[in-house]
């Protein structure tokens, strides 16, 4: 039981990292604008993640039960996948990498999963056809191929909205242009705040149910005393209280801020415009809540960098400081593998202490 209660504290800790590390996928555009002050937008991104983090379960359910086989997913499993997401997503806000959080512990999950099945690849569920929808899931079309194609797509949407704009609005005078982009550039932040909170939060959500699961079903729970009748789960459900939970964990993480990862985002990777903003901000909106409709945990942070890749070269391909996006480029792609592997040694370490 007090393995229980530290895995469960663990992933609120991952959850309120998660917050602060992501903030800036919501908020760089309208702090790089100068449209709000950097505590005004952590304030509204904190609120409208609040509410997007209480809206549905699809992600959740991909992560709990979507990637692996749960058969093999102990409480030393899960334990070590968060260890590992939360030692990459420290590592990464430090040098002030935009790094995926969700990717973060997806490796850890299926890194973990594989060291407790003695390295059996068939653990991961790399493509499966589900029998009740008949659609393929898990690594391979949930995961693998949204990080490649996601991010395609937030360049090249935010490439041709900002071309649209352009030809929409070009005999407006630039005063009058920032003038209302400086009040829709709320809305979009605020959509923007909306669609991380519905697909990143349920990460947390999806870790927390299984470990309710695992629990219950491993008859770990069994002795509970009646008060505590709420944590058994005998089906993988996501119950009111971890949905209420994570949100606020992740509101909270959120209003901490993470200025490091703005910086970068918002101001090193391109000078912004309150237009730029808001096409950034719109076309990532759009491209996760798609994502989420869907179930499938998306990066936020690969899908605003790179719209924001995407607006910057509409004004030029060269307003784009490309080494910067080289660096992010290289976190993305390791991201996977390498929380995989501590996730991996973490569950070696874990399982010789029990021992």
């Amino acid at each position: 039981m007090t393995l229980v209660i530290g895995i469960l504290l663990l992933a609120l800790v991952f959850e309120y990292i998660n917050g602060f590390h992501d903030t800036a996928n919501s908020i760089a555009t309208v702090v790089s604008t100068k449209v709000l002050t950097p505590r005004q937008a952590v304030a509204l991104s904190a609120t409208f993640n609040l509410l997007g983090a209480l809206w549905g379960t699809a992600v959740a359910t991909t992560i709990g039960k979507g990637l692996v086989d749960t058969q093999f997913v102990t409480l030393p499993v899960i334990l070590s996948a968060l260890l590992s997401a939360i030692v990459w997503g420290l590592l990464t806000w430090w040098f002030g990498l935009p790094s995926s959080s969700s990717h973060a512990l997806i490796g850890g999950l299926c890194g973990a999963t594989l060291a407790a099945s003695k390295m059996t690849w068939s653990v991961v569920h790399w493509a499966v056809v589900n029998p009740v929808t008949g659609k393929t899931e898990g690594l391979w079309p949930k995961v693998i191929l949204p990080m490649v194609l996601a991010p395609m797509a937030g360049i090249l949407l935010g490439f041709l909205f900002m071309a649209l704009l352009f030809l929409v609005l070009h005999r407006a005078t630039p005063h009058r242009v920032n003038w209302f982009f400086g009040k829709v550039q709320l809305l979009s932040a605020s959509w923007m705040s909306f669609s991380h909170g519905t697909n990143d939060a349920q990460k947390t959500m999806g870790v927390i149910a299984l470990t309710l699961f695992t629990s219950t079903t491993s008859g770990l729970f069994a002795t509970l005393p009646p008060w505590l009748d709420f944590l058994k789960t005998a089906e993988f459900t996501i119950p009111v209280w971890v949905k209420v939970a994570c949100a606020v964990t992740m509101a909270a993480g959120t209003a901490a801020g993470g200025w490091r990862i703005i910086k970068t985002v918002g101001q090193k990777m391109v000078r912004l415009q309150t237009v730029h903003g808001f096409a950034a901000q719109t076309t990532a909106a759009g491209v996760i809540q798609l994502a989420t409709h869907y179930g499938i945990p998306l990066s936020t942070t690969h899908v605003i960098s790179s719209s924001i890749m995407g607006v910057g070269a509409s004004k030029r391909f060269s307003a784009v400081k490309w080494g910067i996006v080289g660096n992010m480029l290289w976190a993305w792609v390791l991201t996977l593998p390498i929380t995989g592997l501590m996730a991996y040694g973490f569950y070696r370490l874990l399982i010789l202490f029990v021992r």
